[in-house]
């Protein structure tokens, strides 16, 4: 549970985009820290249990600012992800969660690799002032950038960079939305993603109404990129699939 409090105000927002990986599975919870972490520019992605947070850690190619692990999760444990990131030297910075209160739970917290330790219930005034605290600890980050293939999407400046042997470095603007639509075919490559799927993770993303026409973003999506080679593969009667092949190939 998260306390209340009447201070919200008093936080100042980060001014970049960094991305963070948020596990929790209490809905209740993740969806109040996504919201507070939006509210501080955050880009949140939210996942429910410790197998599936794995695989965006060991298989995806985002690179997070931080992550933020509830200690209790179905499959996974936040303490296990944090012993196999440790292990793997990923130096990720993290936040852990959790409603043990013990000294020795916070010494073996710490001990497998987390890097600060939050009882619950708290309150969001001291989670956001501690992630703060986690960036100044960990001056070296950059914006957050996913790249795959030729394709490097930058989400400080809502920008796609297109490496292509034919052309020049060019940076193309994308909204929100185009931005995340490439996002999520770049993070699943090769895989079929159908338009139900899109639609679900655009409303995931966007708390406010929006109207999810994947078929018009797709469109703008190839319009905008066709100076480079068309990444988006339509699989026809089941979905889009981002291409990895080189026109090359």
């Amino acid at each position: 549970m998260l306390t209340s409090q009447k201070s919200n105000q008093s936080l100042q927002k980060q001014e970049f985009n960094f991305k963070v990986l948020l596990v929790e599975d209490e809905p209740d919870i993740g969806a109040a820290l996504k919201r507070v972490l939006k509210q501080q520019n955050y880009l949140v992605d939210w996942v429910k249990d410790g197998t599936e947070a794995w695989i965006h850690l060991e298989n995806q190619q985002v690179e997070y600012a931080f992550a933020i692990f509830d200690w209790m999760l179905p499959g996974v444990t936040g303490l296990e992800l944090c012993k196999r990131l440790r292990k793997h030297n990923n130096p990720l910075p993290i936040l852990l969660l959790t409603a043990r209160d013990r000294i020795e739970d916070k010494i073996a917290g710490l001990d497998a690799g987390a890097d600060d330790y939050l009882v619950k219930p708290f309150n969001m005034v001291e989670l956001v002032s501690r992630l703060q605290a986690l960036q100044r600890r960990f001056g070296n980050l950059e914006s957050s950038q996913l790249t795959v293939g030729n394709l490097t999407l930058d989400y400080c400046s809502n920008t796609v960079i297109c490496e292509n042997s034919a052309l020049a470095r060019g940076e193309i603007y994308l909204t929100n939305k185009e931005l995340h639509v490439l996002e999520y075919l770049m993070k699943h490559p090769t895989q079929v993603i159908s338009s139900e799927q899109i639609r679900t993770h655009l409303r995931q993303l966007h708390s406010e109404s929006c109207s999810c026409v994947v078929s018009t973003h797709i469109r703008i999506l190839r319009e905008k990129l066709s100076e480079c080679i068309n990444p988006i593969e339509t699989i026809h009667g089941l979905g889009y699939r981002f291409n990895l092949m080189d026109e090359s190939t």
